[in-house]
């Protein structure tokens, strides 16, 4: 018999009709799920359809689709098609880079993916301190004279973020135009958001949510879709990007206020033509939630050198055909032929990742990672512990940045040859899901800059040995692998 009951009573045909149905819904998504998606994401959706087709189905139909819409896939187009055409008003800039090759290849692999140069003659200044990056984005506000652009993926209005807002309202006010771009899902979950809309509908300041989802006004998309994106360029001078919110520390949750809890950032402060092209970035943004275009702000000044460093922006997310950040590190850490050291809040590497990693410490790299000893995601901590093992298996040294506090810098670094660091995490969500911005910066002046940081974190920190690591109890063990299984639902 194909149903285990009997026909025939009034109850057996719809429950008859709903057993067939789920058998067709298990079929028909047999053959629509492993289409484009990674295997291990597909197999994980599969899984969910097939132990429960109901709730799986409408889980897939919420969260499966990582793209954006059309039309702003087709602006992204647009905008990296303007970009190309316009490089060439940059000849005298584009890097005249003289290193090594592989290094070379990369930033030729990033202009194919995401339409942005390798500009030489930029200065660039890394804040590992919370409230100094406060602090000095504030001051660059106040000496603003045309334009303020800033995009952040969380804001709030709170005593740690007052002085740079009201030097963003000052600054409209006096007649500077300061555009004002925030995450809607991301700023909405955090207190202060309410206090933040009062304040920028009394101001002068031009706002936007990014990726809005109000239905009532046909705004939808997928739930879980963001811009992570960290940006702030004032006149075209000066610009800051890297990993911190404009929040204050403790993210106002009295839980972690209680607990001593505070987030760990590092922000670069950057000036030449770089901040040209983190601008496009923010104009690309601004564009699609607005329709207005920033075109015209788009120039180099007369003098745009300022430094000896050469840098690149490198943009990703679900506007781009291609996971652009994956594949810069993947081919950044396949190269590396002495040291990598990488930070990451949240390390949930795909399998070219983590191939990457462990095959660089098994050919005799010197390989090691920061992540938090506690994280602030449950399910993102214990998915990142269900890959320990095999990193250390393979060499790779693990640090963990002591609790209460929660590492959130998002940095790497390979050999003496180049630094990247930006929004961007190494895992899933953000290889696929999240729009971030990176920046790759080149030679060993900067990456000297970056190993200082390293080091503070290096004291603040504990090594994780493969022996204690083997010795954890079964049921966290547990935890670590269901959660490991969720972190593939994209």
């Amino acid at each position: 018999m194909l149903f285990p009951f009997e026909v025939g009573t009034d109850w057996t045909w719809p429950l008859a009709l709903w057993a067939l149905a789920e058998i067709i819904l298990r079929i028909v998504m047999l053959g629509i799920i492993p289409g484009n998606r990674r295997p291990t994401t597909a197999m994980a959706w599969l899984l969910a359809v097939f132990l429960v087709p109901s709730i799986g189905f409408v889980l897939f139909l919420l969260f499966g689709n990582f793209r954006l819409s059309r039309r702003r896939r087709e602006q992204q187009a647009e905008v990296n098609e303007r970009v190309r055409s316009g490089v060439s008003a940059m000849a005298d800039v584009v890097s005249k880079y003289s290193g090594p090759e592989w290094v070379s290849s990369a930033a030729e692999l990033n202009r194919r993916l995401g339409s942005l140069p390798m500009v030489d003659g930029n200065s660039v200044q890394l804040i590992p301190g919370y409230q100094e990056s406060i602090d000095a984005m504030t001051e660059a506000i106040r000496g603003a004279r045309t334009y303020v652009n800033a995009e952040f993926y969380i804001m709030s209005s709170d005593a740690v973020t007052d002085p740079l807002l009201t030097e963003l309202e000052k600054a409209a006010e006096r007649g500077v135009a300061v555009r004002l771009l925030f995450d809607h899902i991301g700023s909405l979950r955090v207190p202060g958001y309410r206090r933040l809309l009062r304040r920028l509908k009394a101001s002068k300041i031009q706002w936007k949510r990014m990726l809005p989802l109000l239905p009532i006004h046909g705004q939808w998309r997928r739930p879980d879709l963001r811009n992570h994106r960290k940006i702030l360029v004032i006149d075209g001078d000066i610009a800051f990007t890297g990993s911190q919110n404009l929040i204050e520390p403790s993210y106002n949750n009295p839980r972690h206020r209680r607990a001593g809890r505070k987030w760990v950032e590092l922000m670069a402060r950057l000036e030449g033509p770089i901040v040209a092209t983190l601008n496009v970035v923010f104009a690309t943004d601004w564009l699609s939630e607005t329709d207005e275009s920033l075109e015209a702000q788009l120039q180099l000044p007369e003098d745009p050198r300022r430094g000896r460093v050469t840098a690149q922006v490198v943009p990703s997310g679900p506007g781009f055909v291609t996971e652009n950040n994956l594949r810069l590190f993947n081919t950044l850490i396949y190269s590396a032929q002495h040291r990598i050291s990488i930070c990451s809040p949240y390390f949930v590497p795909d399998d070219s990742l983590l191939y990457a990693i462990t095959t660089a410490a098994q050919r005799g790299v010197d390989v090691e990672l920061f992540v938090s000893e506690k994280g602030d995601q449950f399910l993102v901590h214990h998915a990142q512990r269900s890959y320990y093992e095999a990193l250390l298996e393979a060499g790779v040294r693990i640090y963990l940045y002591r609790a209460p506090y929660v590492l959130h810098a998002k940095h790497f670094t390979i050999d003496d040859e180049v630094a990247v660091l930006g929004s961007s995490n190494m895992d899933m969500r953000s290889f696929s899901l999240n729009m971030e911005v990176s920046v790759m910066l080149l030679g060993a002046e900067t990456v000297d800059l970056m190993r200082s940081v390293e080091v503070a974190y290096r004291e603040e920190s504990f090594e994780l040995t493969l022996a204690d690591w083997l010795h954890r109890p079964m049921l966290a063990k547990y935890v670590d692998n269901v959660a490991r299984l969720t972190a593939t639902l994209q």
